[in-house]
C-alpha cells in the first residue's frame, strides 16, 4: 500500500497541520506512560497530558474556546479494522513518526465503505495534525514494531466515553459505539464481534509488509 506524508496534496481534502505550538513538554509526558504489552489502548482525557501547556492552548486556538479533553492511543498495530468518525475535528501529535489509515465520509455507500478507498499517511514526530470531522479514522498504526506508537488525541469534551441512551431512528444512531463516537468495522474485527455494525468491505488492510 502506498504511504503518502501529510505534507503531500493527497492529505488535503482529509486534513491539515496546524503551526505555532510547543509539543516538547507534551512528547516528554506521552513517553512517560507504560506501553501495553501487546494490542492498543486508549484513554479520552489523561491528567498528565492534560497539565502541559499545550493542552490550553489547544482548547483556546484550535477548538475556539471550546471545552476539550486530551488523552492518548498507543501500543502496537498495522491493521485497519475499523473507521470511526465525530462531529468535530480530532488532532493528534506523536512522539515517534505514525500513520493513518484514512477514508472520506461521502465514500459510504448504503452504510458500507469499500476499503480500497482507504489511504495511508505518514505523520512526523512532534507535529501537530488536525483530521477532519469527515474524515474516518480510527487507531493509529506504528512505523517500527518494536517501539509502537504514543499518539495524544484531542477532542471535545466527552467523547469517546458513555454512549448516551436513546431509540434508534435511523440507520446512522446504530453505528453509535460511544458518545460523539460513529464506528464502521470490519467483518475481522473484535469490534464487529462485539456486535458493531458491519460497514466495510474489502480487505482489512494490514500495512506491516509496508512499513
Amino acid at each position: 500500500m502506498k504511504i503518502y506524508s501529510v505534507h503531500d496534496s493527497e492529505f488535503k481534502p482529509y486534513g491539515k497541520l496546524l503551526e505555532g505550538y510547543d509539543t516538547t513538554e507534551l512528547l516528554k509526558a506521552m513517553a512517560e506512560i507504560e506501553m501495553p504489552a501487546e494490542g492498543t489502548a486508549y484513554r479520552p482525557g489523561i491528567d498528565s497530558l492534560e497539565r502541559c501547556a499545550i493542552f490550553g492552548e489547544l482548547g483556546t486556538r484550535a477548538y475556539g474556546g471550546m471545552p476539550i479533553q486530551l488523552g492518548m492511543c498507543w501500543g502496537y498495530n498495522t491493521r485497519l479494522n475499523c473507521l470511526e468518525y465525530h462531529r468535530d475535528s480530532e488532532i493528534n501529535i506523536g512522539t515517534k513518526d505514525f500513520i493513518l489509515l484514512l477514508a472520506k465520509q461521502d465514500e459510504i455507500e448504503d452504510g458500507v465503505l469499500d476499503t480500497a478507498r482507504v489511504k495511508a499517511f505518514r505523520v512526523p514526530a512532534g507535529e501537530v495534525v488536525e483530521v477532519y470531522a469527515t474524515t474516518l479514522h480510527f487507531a493509529p498504526c506504528h512505523t517500527c514494531p518494536h517501539c509502537g506508537f504514543r499518539v495524544a488525541v484531542a477532542l471535545p469534551k466527552g467523547t469517546n466515553t458513555d454512549k448516551p441512551v436513546f431509540e434508534p431512528r435511523c440507520e446512522e444512531d446504530r453505528w453509535m459505539t460511544a458518545r460523539n463516537k460513529w464506528l464502521l468495522a470490519h467483518s475481522e474485527s473484535k469490534q464487529a464481534a462485539e456486535g458493531a455494525h458491519i460497514g466495510l468491505k474489502g480487505e482489512n488492510i494490514d500495512i506491516a509488509g509496508d512499513i
